[in-house]
Protein backbone atom coordinates (compact mmCIF):
# COMPACT_ATOMS: atom_id res chain seq x y z
CA UNK A 1 0.00 0.00 0.00
CA UNK A 2 1.56 3.13 -0.95
CA UNK A 3 0.25 6.69 -0.50
CA UNK A 4 0.38 10.15 -1.63
CA UNK A 5 -0.07 12.75 0.76
CA UNK A 6 -0.09 16.64 -0.24
CA UNK A 7 -0.47 19.13 3.04
CA UNK A 8 -1.07 22.90 2.37
CA UNK A 9 0.39 22.72 -0.56
CA UNK A 10 1.24 26.76 -1.90
CA UNK A 11 2.96 27.23 -5.15
CA UNK A 12 4.14 30.38 -6.43
CA UNK A 13 5.79 31.27 -10.40
CA UNK A 14 7.89 34.48 -10.98
CA UNK A 15 6.40 36.71 -13.93
CA UNK A 16 7.50 40.34 -14.59
CA UNK A 17 5.07 41.37 -12.26
CA UNK A 18 6.95 39.34 -9.45
CA UNK A 19 6.03 36.16 -7.78
CA UNK A 20 2.29 35.18 -8.21
CA UNK A 21 0.79 33.15 -6.36
CA UNK A 22 -1.33 29.70 -8.18
CA UNK A 23 -2.12 27.20 -5.25
CA UNK A 24 -3.02 28.44 -2.03
CA UNK A 25 -3.68 25.42 0.27
CA UNK A 26 -3.73 22.31 -1.72
CA UNK A 27 -4.77 18.87 0.68
CA UNK A 28 -4.85 15.79 -0.45
CA UNK A 29 -4.02 11.96 0.04
CA UNK A 30 -4.01 9.48 -2.62
CA UNK A 31 -3.82 5.81 -1.66
CA UNK A 32 -2.71 2.84 -4.16
CA UNK A 33 -5.84 1.33 -5.79
CA UNK A 34 -7.96 4.61 -5.77
CA UNK A 35 -8.56 6.93 -8.48
CA UNK A 36 -9.10 10.36 -7.50
CA UNK A 37 -10.48 13.17 -10.25
CA UNK A 38 -9.24 16.63 -10.29
CA UNK A 39 -11.84 18.81 -12.39
CA UNK A 40 -11.78 22.52 -12.85
CA UNK A 41 -11.98 25.35 -15.01
CA UNK A 42 -9.16 26.49 -17.27
CA UNK A 43 -6.84 28.47 -15.09
CA UNK A 44 -7.69 26.97 -11.43
CA UNK A 45 -4.36 25.54 -11.16
CA UNK A 46 -4.70 21.95 -11.99
CA UNK A 47 -1.57 21.47 -14.35
CA UNK A 48 0.22 23.33 -11.59
CA UNK A 49 -0.26 20.99 -8.72
CA UNK A 50 0.65 17.93 -11.38
CA UNK A 51 3.83 19.57 -12.51
CA UNK A 52 4.67 20.52 -8.67
CA UNK A 53 4.61 17.40 -7.46
CA UNK A 54 6.59 16.23 -10.56
CA UNK A 55 9.23 18.64 -9.63
CA UNK A 56 9.22 21.18 -12.79
CA UNK A 57 11.90 23.87 -11.24
CA UNK A 58 8.89 26.18 -13.06
CA UNK A 59 6.84 26.62 -10.04
CA UNK A 60 8.31 27.28 -6.07
CA UNK A 61 6.81 25.84 -3.62
CA UNK A 62 6.57 28.25 -0.53
CA UNK A 63 4.20 26.31 1.46
CA UNK A 64 3.30 22.56 2.97
CA UNK A 65 4.15 19.02 1.94
CA UNK A 66 4.52 16.41 -0.97
CA UNK A 67 5.39 13.12 0.73
CA UNK A 68 5.07 9.43 -1.07
CA UNK A 69 4.84 6.38 1.57
CA UNK A 70 6.30 9.29 4.12
CA UNK A 71 9.13 10.31 2.04
CA UNK A 72 9.48 14.03 1.25
CA UNK A 73 9.28 14.22 -2.05
CA UNK A 74 10.17 18.05 -2.66
CA UNK A 75 13.97 17.10 -1.23
CA UNK A 76 13.97 15.08 -4.10
CA UNK A 77 15.24 15.44 -7.74
CA UNK A 78 12.77 14.64 -10.87
CA UNK A 79 14.36 11.23 -11.75
CA UNK A 80 14.50 10.55 -7.46
CA UNK A 81 10.92 10.91 -7.57
CA UNK A 82 10.21 8.70 -10.24
CA UNK A 83 12.42 6.08 -9.25
CA UNK A 84 10.52 6.37 -5.98
CA UNK A 85 7.25 5.43 -7.44
CA UNK A 86 6.42 8.69 -8.81
CA UNK A 87 4.52 8.59 -12.67
CA UNK A 88 3.57 11.99 -14.64
CA UNK A 89 1.57 11.78 -18.14
CA UNK A 90 2.18 15.57 -19.46
CA UNK A 91 -0.63 17.06 -21.19
CA UNK A 92 1.58 18.11 -23.94
CA UNK A 93 4.87 15.36 -24.16
CA UNK A 94 7.77 17.06 -25.53
CA UNK A 95 10.11 15.75 -28.64
CA UNK A 96 13.55 13.98 -27.70
CA UNK A 97 14.84 14.03 -31.91
CA UNK A 98 17.67 11.20 -32.21
CA UNK A 99 16.04 8.74 -29.38
CA UNK A 100 14.07 6.29 -30.22
CA UNK A 101 10.75 4.97 -28.21
CA UNK A 102 12.54 1.46 -28.04
CA UNK A 103 15.84 2.82 -26.46
CA UNK A 104 13.55 5.68 -24.37
CA UNK A 105 11.87 3.04 -22.59
CA UNK A 106 14.47 0.51 -21.98
CA UNK A 107 17.02 3.19 -20.53
CA UNK A 108 13.66 4.66 -18.04
CA UNK A 109 13.14 0.69 -17.07
CA UNK A 110 16.71 0.81 -16.73
CA UNK A 111 16.79 3.27 -14.27
CA UNK A 112 13.91 2.63 -12.62
CA UNK A 113 14.83 -1.42 -11.81
CA UNK A 114 18.27 -0.34 -11.59
CA UNK A 115 19.56 -3.21 -14.24
CA UNK A 116 18.78 -3.55 -17.69
CA UNK A 117 15.55 -5.76 -18.39
CA UNK A 118 16.67 -9.15 -19.97
CA UNK A 119 15.98 -8.29 -24.01
CA UNK A 120 14.29 -11.45 -24.69
CA UNK A 121 11.73 -10.74 -21.65
CA UNK A 122 11.68 -6.68 -22.38
CA UNK A 123 10.84 -7.15 -25.93
CA UNK A 124 8.15 -9.63 -25.35
CA UNK A 125 6.60 -6.43 -22.67
CA UNK A 126 6.83 -3.84 -25.01
CA UNK A 127 5.04 -5.59 -28.43
CA UNK A 128 2.56 -6.91 -25.23
CA UNK A 129 1.96 -3.74 -24.49
CA UNK A 130 1.63 -1.90 -28.04
CA UNK A 131 -0.30 -4.61 -29.24
CA UNK A 132 -3.15 -3.96 -26.62
CA UNK A 133 -2.90 -0.14 -27.21
CA UNK A 134 -3.27 -0.59 -30.50
CA UNK A 135 -0.10 0.32 -31.88
CA UNK A 136 1.19 -0.24 -35.02
CA UNK A 137 4.83 -1.93 -34.16
CA UNK A 138 6.81 0.44 -36.35
CA UNK A 139 6.01 2.64 -33.74
CA UNK A 140 8.58 1.64 -31.33
CA UNK A 141 11.68 2.54 -33.74
CA UNK A 142 10.41 5.97 -34.01
CA UNK A 143 11.79 9.16 -32.22
CA UNK A 144 10.49 9.78 -28.95
CA UNK A 145 7.00 11.92 -29.70
CA UNK A 146 8.46 13.84 -32.89
CA UNK A 147 5.70 13.54 -35.52
CA UNK A 148 3.70 11.91 -33.38
CA UNK A 149 -0.17 12.78 -33.64
CA UNK A 150 -1.61 13.83 -30.56
CA UNK A 151 -3.32 9.95 -30.38
CA UNK A 152 0.19 8.88 -30.23
CA UNK A 153 1.67 10.54 -28.24
CA UNK A 154 -0.66 9.57 -25.34
CA UNK A 155 -0.96 6.57 -26.21
CA UNK A 156 2.76 6.19 -25.37
CA UNK A 157 2.58 8.11 -22.31
CA UNK A 158 0.23 5.36 -21.04
CA UNK A 159 1.93 2.47 -22.58
CA UNK A 160 5.09 3.75 -20.53
CA UNK A 161 2.53 3.75 -17.12
CA UNK A 162 2.10 -0.29 -17.97
CA UNK A 163 5.53 -0.74 -18.66
CA UNK A 164 7.66 1.32 -15.87
CA UNK A 165 4.70 0.26 -13.27
CA UNK A 166 5.23 2.87 -11.02
CA UNK A 167 3.08 3.29 -7.59
CA UNK A 168 1.19 6.58 -8.13
CA UNK A 169 0.26 7.89 -11.49
CA UNK A 170 -0.39 11.87 -12.32
CA UNK A 171 -2.43 12.21 -15.56
CA UNK A 172 -2.33 15.76 -16.77
CA UNK A 173 -5.53 15.88 -19.09
CA UNK A 174 -4.74 13.07 -20.62
CA UNK A 175 -8.53 13.10 -22.60
CA UNK A 176 -7.05 15.99 -23.81
CA UNK A 177 -6.84 16.28 -28.12
CA UNK A 178 -8.67 12.39 -28.63
CA UNK A 179 -11.17 11.01 -30.36
CA UNK A 180 -13.48 8.69 -28.75
CA UNK A 181 -11.91 5.25 -30.57
CA UNK A 182 -8.31 6.63 -28.41
CA UNK A 183 -10.13 7.59 -25.13
CA UNK A 184 -11.60 4.56 -25.04
CA UNK A 185 -8.16 2.38 -25.23
CA UNK A 186 -6.19 4.88 -23.61
CA UNK A 187 -8.62 4.59 -21.36
CA UNK A 188 -8.55 0.97 -20.70
CA UNK A 189 -4.63 1.20 -20.68
CA UNK A 190 -5.20 3.37 -17.52
CA UNK A 191 -7.35 0.55 -16.10
CA UNK A 192 -5.04 -2.17 -16.95
CA UNK A 193 -2.02 -0.44 -15.04
CA UNK A 194 -4.28 -0.07 -12.11
CA UNK A 195 -5.96 -3.25 -11.62
CA UNK A 196 -2.36 -5.15 -12.83
CA UNK A 197 0.04 -2.87 -10.33
CA UNK A 198 -2.76 -1.47 -7.33
CA UNK A 199 -1.81 1.90 -8.96
CA UNK A 200 -3.24 4.94 -7.37
CA UNK A 201 -4.20 7.57 -9.80
CA UNK A 202 -4.69 11.09 -10.03
CA UNK A 203 -6.38 11.88 -13.08
CA UNK A 204 -6.56 15.96 -14.08
CA UNK A 205 -9.10 16.89 -16.40
CA UNK A 206 -11.42 19.81 -17.14
CA UNK A 207 -13.94 17.61 -19.11
CA UNK A 208 -16.34 14.35 -17.54
CA UNK A 209 -16.27 12.21 -20.65
CA UNK A 210 -13.10 10.37 -19.75
CA UNK A 211 -14.89 9.24 -16.45
CA UNK A 212 -17.05 7.10 -18.19
CA UNK A 213 -14.49 4.81 -18.83
CA UNK A 214 -12.35 5.72 -15.93
CA UNK A 215 -14.40 5.53 -12.78
CA UNK A 216 -13.14 7.84 -10.02
CA UNK A 217 -13.45 6.71 -5.99
CA UNK A 218 -13.28 10.21 -5.44
CA UNK A 219 -13.59 13.91 -7.22
CA UNK A 220 -12.24 16.97 -6.48
CA UNK A 221 -13.15 20.47 -7.49
CA UNK A 222 -10.15 22.60 -8.51
CA UNK A 223 -10.65 26.41 -8.36
CA UNK A 224 -8.83 29.04 -7.82
CA UNK A 225 -5.53 27.54 -6.42
CA UNK A 226 -7.92 25.19 -3.98
CA UNK A 227 -9.63 22.56 -3.41
CA UNK A 228 -13.55 23.91 -3.01
CA UNK A 229 -15.51 20.91 -3.25
CA UNK A 230 -15.18 17.17 -2.72
CA UNK A 231 -17.41 14.04 -3.64
CA UNK A 232 -17.44 10.95 -5.10
CA UNK A 233 -18.84 9.86 -9.04
CA UNK A 234 -22.04 12.21 -8.24
CA UNK A 235 -19.80 14.94 -8.19
CA UNK A 236 -19.06 14.89 -11.81
CA UNK A 237 -22.32 14.12 -13.00
CA UNK A 238 -23.54 17.27 -10.94
CA UNK A 239 -20.33 19.56 -12.79
CA UNK A 240 -22.20 17.58 -16.24
CA UNK A 241 -24.74 19.47 -15.73
CA UNK A 242 -24.13 22.47 -13.96
CA UNK A 243 -20.32 23.37 -15.22
CA UNK A 244 -18.32 25.18 -13.00
CA UNK A 245 -19.95 28.67 -12.40
CA UNK A 246 -20.84 28.38 -9.32
CA UNK A 247 -17.12 27.68 -8.34
CA UNK A 248 -15.51 30.64 -10.28
CA UNK A 249 -18.06 32.69 -8.45
CA UNK A 250 -16.90 31.90 -4.90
Amino acid sequence: MSTLEIKNLQVSVDTEAGAKEILKGVDLTIRSGETHAVMGPNGSGKSTLAYSIAGHPKYKITGGSVTLDGVDLLEMTVDERARAGLFLAMQYPVEVPGVSVSNFLRTAATALRGEAPKLRTWVGEVKDAMNALNMDPAFAERNVNEGFSGGEKKRHEIMQLELLKPKIAILDETDSGLDVDALRIVSEGVNRAKAANDLGVLLITHYTRILRYIKPDFVHVFAAGRVVEEGGPELAEKLEESGYAEYVTQ
